[in-house]
This record gives structure tokens, C-alpha cells and sequence, in this order.
């Protein structure tokens, strides 16, 4: 391919799918505990009923629920109480016309019961009797058995990121151990003479390292496992021995820094010395971001990011994260986005896509606005402020102000 023959978003990203099944990962067993943000490597099938029996949703009376019909405080319907279902056990009587149980919420209803009368809506009477004061309905203030998860039905689908609620779910079905993917791991490294440590103090010409820390994060916000390979000075020798330590313990690594053209720019001298064929593309007709490229070396994936903090979290956002993720790229309608109102017009040349950050506020009726925040690709303070970025799509040389914009969500 050649020297910065640039691709739109939709090309770089159809070679990056086509290739990132080639990147290899084993599957392990672990407790719930350690699974949270893991991919799950099995289909999760129930092998019973969630609940495992009828019960009660509220602290109440188990009664037949033809036996309320009319029920009112005027005139209330007397039901002869015959005893109490304790918690944690199972109700061994049978309910018959005109009789009515005690349960507490949670409880499991006897057999012959199909409704539960709120606690409030009822009074005790003496002698074992209650009076109803409020109808209720078939079913009303009670959870079927199977209702939350049917025995045989796929609960959670293999690849999916468990959430808290899944930990749960997988709890109910008595998964305290489950089959998940190792985290993906990411080597970092930081290229340029310019870029010292974060703990230095820069000299002339020299600033801190910004770029490490913004992909590690985002690396660990994708629910990767991240490592920092530190600052490489423009150095061929000294680039090629960290890249290589990077690829021998990682699947992804990320070189920020050294994509543009210039002649202090070795990336792609340094991808040469594996290979020509590795590299995938290099160039998008996005901004900021357009010196993004990929290239494959020994089954690992290497994404060469611009070096500016803007460029490189937009590329980031754009072509690493989603594969991360969920091993692909995600339809628009799946994307973390609200819609919203632009503020202000904004220009853009045709033939190029264009990412702008936005805040996000509220507009006089109400709905949500985007303000767009205008700033050089440098500037990590705009991103700061955003919540998100807007696309302006390749065919367009922008967007007027009122237009409604899918903002899509830094989270």
C-alpha cells in the first residue's frame, strides 16, 4: 500500500474486522467476583426456572382471587384465615373458597392461590377471620415460577461484556464460577524526542506525556488489560526493541506519536522491517485523525495513532475501542448516542469526515442542544469539557444550525 493513501472510516474498518479474528485469546474460568467487564465465552442456557416456585411480591394475604370480586370498605369480604406460609419454606396447605394465607414478600403462595392481597388492603378480624377491603385480580402481586427466566431459554449470549446485572442473573441460575475470555492485552508506547514524564519539568520544544495516560484509560474503560512500554525517542534501533518486548507480551499494541508524514517519522520504516504486507492502511479521510494506521505483524494488531491527544482518542474511539469491546463494529442504532440540537453552523470540506467535540446543554423548551467546541487537535481540554463528538459525514461540507445531530457519548 502506498505512503499515505488514506481510506474512508468504512474501509478501515471492514480490513480491521477482516483481520482481528486472526488475534488469539484463551478462555478461563473464574468466580463471579472477578468476571465484571469480562467476555463471556459460553452461552449461558438456563438449566431451571427462575423463581423456582410462585411467590408473593408483597407482604400480604394469599387468597383465590374470584373470592374478592366486589370487595370494598363498605362492604368488605370476610375470608377465614387457616395460617401463615413461613419465609424460606415451602407452603404445604391447600387453599379452598373462602380461606385466605399469610406470606411475606418473597413468600411461596399454596397451591390452590393465584393472587395476594396487600397487607393494607385488608383487616384482621377476631375468631381467624380477615376482611377484604380491595379487589384483586388473577395474578396481582404475584411472580409466576418462570416468569424472570424460563428453564432452557439462552440467558446470556457468548462474547456479551458482563454487567452487573448479568453477575446477578448468572447468580440466580447458580453460576458461581463461569467461562469467560481473557482480557485483551495492550501494550502503550509513547514515541518522540519531544515527549518527556509526566513527573519531568519540559524544556523548550518539550511537553508531557499526555497520550499514555488517555489510552490507558481508555484501554482499561473497554475492560482491557493495559501496560505502558514508556517514552521512545526517535531512536529506529530503540523503537524496534520495545515494539518487539510490546508484541511478545500483548495482542494490541498502540504507538502514539510517529503516523504523520515527516522525516523524523519512523513507524512506518520500523513496520517495513516486518514486513510490507502488514501493513493494512495507513491514512483515514477523517479529522482529526488522518495519520491513523494499522498494520498485522505475527498475528498482533498495531494501530500507529496521531500524537495529538484529540487525534489520537477520535482514532481511538473510532477503530480500537468497539473491537475491544465486542470484537466487532457495532451498528449505528447500538452506538451510546442521544439526539440533540446543534447550536451553531458548522463547515467541513466534502470528501472528509469530520468528528466535532460537543457539550451537551439544555435548550430553552427543554430538549438537549450540542455546542460544538472549537479547538486545534492539541488541546486535551476540549475533550475535557465534551461529552461527546458529532460526525459530519463525508458527503457534506457541514451542518446547519437546528439540525437535529446524533451525539455520540465519551463513556
Amino acid at each position: 500500500m502506498e505512503f499515505f493513501q488514506v481510506v474512508t472510516v468504512a474501509q478501515a474498518r471492514k480490513v480491521l474486522a477482516s483481520h482481528w479474528p486472526r488475534l488469539k485469546r484463551k478462555s478461563v474460568v473464574c468466580e463471579l467476583t472477578q468476571a465484571l467487564g469480562l467476555e463471556l465465552a459460553e452461552d449461558i442456557v438456563a438449566q431451571e426456572n427462575v423463581p423456582g416456585f410462585t411467590r408473593s411480591t408483597v407482604d400480604g394475604f394469599a387468597v383465590r382471587s374470584c373470592d374478592t370480586f366486589g370487595a370494598s370498605e363498605g362492604t368488605p369480604v370476610p375470608l377465614r384465615m387457616i395460617g401463615e406460609v413461613p419465609m424460606g419454606s415451602r407452603a404445604e396447605m391447600v387453599l379452598n373458597r373462602g380461606e385466605a394465607v399469610a406470606v411475606s414478600t418473597g413468600g411461596m403462595l399454596p397451591l390452590g392461590a393465584d393472587a395476594v392481597v396487600m397487607l393494607e388492603h385488608t383487616e384482621t378480624l377476631p375468631g381467624g377471620w380477615l376482611n377484604v377491603l380491595k379487589p384483586v385480580a388473577p395474578k396481582e402481586n404475584v411472580m409466576a415460577e418462570g416468569e424472570d427466566v424460563k428453564k432452557g431459554e439462552t440467558v446470556l449470549k457468548a462474547g456479551c461484556r458482563l454487567r452487573p446485572q448479568d453477575l446477578g442473573v448468572l447468580a440466580a441460575l447458580g453460576h458461581w464460577k463461569v467461562k469467560v475470555w481473557e482480557p485483551w492485552r495492550v501494550g502503550i508506547l509513547a514515541t518522540g524526542n519531544e515527549i518527556v514524564p509526566v513527573e519531568a519539568q519540559p524544556g523548550p520544544g518539550q511537553v508531557r506525556d499526555i497520550n499514555s495516560y488517555t489510552l490507558w484509560g481508555l484501554v482499561k474503560s473497554c475492560g482491557a488489560e493495559a501496560k505502558l512500554y514508556g517514552i521512545v525517542p526517535d531512536d529506529l534501533s530503540y523503537l524496534s526493541e520495545r515494539l518487539a518486548q510490546a508484541l511478545e507480551e500483548s495482542q494490541v499494541v498502540l504507538l502514539s506519536g510517529g503516523s504523520s508524514v515527516g522525516t523524523r517519522d519512523l513507524t512506518l520504516r520500523l513496520l517495513s522491517h516486518w514486513g510490507e504486507e502488514g501493513l493494512l492502511f495507513h491514512g483515514v479521510s477523517i479529522r482529526p485523525g488522518k495519520p491513523t494506521l494499522a498494520a498485522l505483524i505475527q498475528d498482533r494488531m498495531v494501530f500507529g495513532l496521531p500524537g495529538h491527544p484529540v487525534s489520537a482518542m477520535v482514532s481511538f474511539y473510532l477503530f480500537v475501542s468497539p473491537l475491544l469491546k465486542y470484537g466487532r463494529y457495532q451498528d449505528p442504532e447500538e452506538e451510546p448516542a442521544v439526539e440533540a440540537t446543534l447550536a451553531r453552523r458548522l463547515s467541513s470540506d466534502a470528501g472528509r469526515e469530520d468528528y466535532v467535540r460537543v457539550r451537551l446543554a439544555r435548550g430553552e423548551d427543554g430538549g438537549l442542544v450540542a455546542v460544538p467546541l472549537p479547538g486545534k487537535s492539541g488541546l486535551i481540554s476540549t475533550m475535557v469539557q465534551a461529552d461527546g463528538f458529532i460526525r459530519i459525514p463525508l458527503e457534506k461540507a457541514g451542518l446547519e444550525a437546528g439540525s437535529r445531530v446524533k451525539v455520540r457519548l465519551f463513556i
